[in-house]
């Protein structure tokens, strides 16, 4: 098919406009009285027929083709149009192996020959037409005659909106959100920094809060968790939230990990425009957003991406390749150019029409490792007979490159839980390209060591000190995240020994440690005010909690060492840098007090961390140090507001210099009990 000329290209830029009216979705079987306005209406030269527009060229095509093409969502899926000065639905849908595709919704009662869609002559597999007078808020699906005489009713793609679950039509709908976050955007290059603090809230939204928590099929808006939690994070003092998967996704149970709308925010709370005013308000507040991404896997849902045209298309045909046996899913083709196309547009997607600020790549491991959850035999060597997927290991390099020249202010965060080398170092360096990593062996590490009891606590001192030896080989954010509270591993507070007060006392340790550990902070929500339950997506959290002074004192805590963490740059200016960290006494093994030092570019912001890692209060402990004399403590975890004691403290330290050349300095400290204190 002929592309557009020329000049309706430069009618479609000039035709850009703020307000093509307000449409309500018609659902296929409810009217959904949500508003629209378009992001964008092509206006198309007037001179050329209705069965001739395209909005491809055939530089798209072979991009698209080659895996190089990262803005598909500006071509495929739903686009409402003027043609001949009649307005309608542009629809393009990627079906290789299909002989016929029609579009079938409400607007022709679901009659799967009425709207067919015209073929691309050019074997590209694009299947496209236009449809005057059907405008926004229509439901939709694409009808497929597949391969070998198969038949299926696909969701679009492409798509920016879904039907409410259980439903699995489409709707037609685009992204236009009136940005009010110029201030945030222009300055969000130091926000996001890796010299910056990071100190994310996980979120599950539709389980943070509820209109009802003992009734699972009912959420908060869009409007209404930003009424609520947008200032919740605020006053909690986190300088990000990450959002666990909002793409949509017909199964709850999934945490939106198994997805289906790879551009369209979950419809559960509300509209594209809804969402976007969501991440407004956060950058408008001074919070950073970063979304967690799938691109390892999806469902095998009929209405979604599994054998889209009656064959293999978007997964392996291989299924030593093609499944994934953890999550009974497939796994994409990284190796076909329209897959990665796909792929590395979705993720530019989000930064570009909706100003995230990173995404968070789950289960990276997966996607790299042929071998990954496979045994012998159930996997094939690559071509060197290694275990590396070499065309995920190119995609995943793709994908970093692309969105880091795009949106160099943004970060990119891999979900990598093996020793993979240089997940967070750059291409050109060997890297595959991100910016930060999870570290899960500091996680592992550190809750197999606060699990002890205290008694103990001394003979494993090196798998609590083991974290630093390799701290260095990545840029690393420390994650204590859902996985952590769920599936029988219990809540924070009951991974913690001891009687009620000790399990506190050592949960806030815990926590002090994490902020004051070189790299970025994760931490889930519910978390912060110690939950007593495991996390249950389909409740909500357990606010009821904060009315006693245990749990509301474990949510100050988390606010003063956020505080903490943002005000005294020694905690992350060189929270990467071999520079920004120095171990102290390590030798107090019976004692199990251990001190280390932490850094920032002027020596006068030292700060001197100790942790007394037992229920034993230490007065005048000895402790050595060099370069200052005066220090003053700045932070303690058995502080009374926290439900601490509040009786063993250092209003004042005492400094001796023993080393006048060396200016070495001892100075005499007050340890409370399973406590942390901060000295500056």
């Amino acid at each position: 098919m002929p592309s557009k000329t020329p000049a309706a290209q430069e009618k479609t830029k000039k035709g850009v406009t703020a307000d093509a009216g307000a449409y309500a979705i018609k659902s296929s079987t409810k009217n959904k009285p949500v508003q629209k306005k378009y992001e964008d209406i092509h206006f198309v030269d007037s001179t050329k027929p209705v069965w001739g527009y395209s909005l491809f060229t055939e530089e798209d095509v072979r991009n698209f083709q080659s895996g190089t093409h990262y803005k598909l969502y500006e071509l495929f899926g739903n686009k409402q149009i003027e043609v001949l000065d009649t307005p309608g639905t542009y629809f393009a849908v990627w079906a290789p192996n299909a002989t016929q595709v029609n579009v079938i919704g409400n607007f022709n009662d679901w009659n799967n020959t009425a709207h067919p869609l015209n073929v691309r002559m050019d074997n590209s597999g694009i299947w496209e037409g236009f449809i005057p007078n059907l405008l926004a808020g229509e439901a939709y699906k694409y009808h497929i005659h597949g391969f070998a005489g198969i038949q299926l009713d696909k969701g679009d793609p492409f798509a920016h909106l879904w039907e409410m679950r259980p439903l699995t039509a489409c709707i037609t709908w685009g992204t236009y959100h009136d940005w009010q976050d110029a201030t945030w955007m222009q300055q969000r290059k130091k926000h996001n920094a890796l010299n910056a603090p990071w100190s994310v809230y996980e979120v599950h939204l539709a389980s943070w809060m509820r209109p009802d928590k003992n009734d699972e099929e009912r959420y908060n808006t869009y409007a209404q968790i930003t009424e609520r939690l947008v200032p919740y994070v605020k006053e909690m003092g986190f300088t990000h939230v990450e959002l666990m998967p909002v793409m949509e996704h017909p199964f709850d149970g999934s945490w939106g990990y198994q997805g289906t709308g790879y551009f369209a925010p979950t419809s559960r709370f509300g509209s594209p425009q809804d969402f976007a005013a969501m991440i407004d308000a956060f950058h408008n507040a001074g919070i950073g957003v970063i979304l967690d991404w799938v691109p390892s896997h999806f469902p095998y849902d009929s209405h979604g991406l599994f054998m889209f045209d009656g064959t293999h298309t978007y997964e392996y045909a291989d299924m030593r390749k093609g499944y994934h046996p953890d999550w009974n899913s497939y796994i994409f083709n990284y190796a076909r150019g329209e897959v990665k196309s796909f792929l590395i547009s979705s993720a530019r997607f989000w930064c570009d029409r909706f100003h995230i600020d990173g995404i968070r790549v789950d289960a990276v491991s997966s996607m790299l490792r042929l071998d990954y959850s496979r045994n012998e035999g159930q996997w094939e060597p690559n071509i060197h007979g290694g275990n590396g997927n070499l065309e995920a290991i190119a995609f995943v390099k793709d994908l970093n490159e692309t969105l880091f020249r795009d949106f160099p202010d943004i970060q990119t965060i891999a979900e990598e839980s093996t020793d993979w080398p240089q997940t967070s170092r750059p291409t050109f360096e060997g890297g595959l390209g991100f910016g930060m990593k999870w570290m899960m062996g500091w996680m592992h590490d550190t809750l197999d060591y606060f699990k002890l009891d205290p008694v103990y606590r001394q003979f494993h001192q090196d798998k609590f000190s083991f974290s630093m030896m390799y701290f260095y080989n990545e840029n690393f954010m420390l994650p204590l995240s859902h996985d952590e509270v769920v599936h029988g591993k219990s809540p924070m507070l009951y991974k913690m020994p001891g009687d009620e007060w000790q399990k506190f006392a050592n949960l806030r340790l815990l926590y002090t440690y994490m902020f004051t550990h070189p790299g970025g902070k994760l931490l889930f929500m519910g978390d912060e005010f110690a939950a007593t339950n495991e996390w249950n997506y389909k409740s909500e959290l357990q606010w009821e909690l904060l009315q006693y002074v245990s749990h509301g004192g474990m949510k100050y805590c988390i606010q003063k060492l956020n505080e903490l963490y943002k005000s005294e740059p020694a905690l992350y200016e060189k929270q990467f840098e071999q520079g920004g960290f120095e171990w102290g006494d390590l030798s107090r093994r019976s004692e199990s007090v251990i001190t280390f030092k932490r850094k920032g570019n002027n020596p006068q912001d030292d700060v001197l961390v100790i942790l007394n890692m037992t229920p034993v209060v230490r007065r005048d402990w000895e402790v050595y140090v060099h370069g200052k004399q005066t220090w003053k403590e700045v932070f303690n975890s058995n502080d009374k507001d926290f439900w601490g004691t509040g009786d063993v403290y250092n209003p004042d330290v005492n400094s001796e210099l023993v080393d006048e050349p060396t200016q070495c300095y001892k100075l005499k400290v007050h340890l409370p009990a399973l406590s942390a204190v901060v000295l500056r």
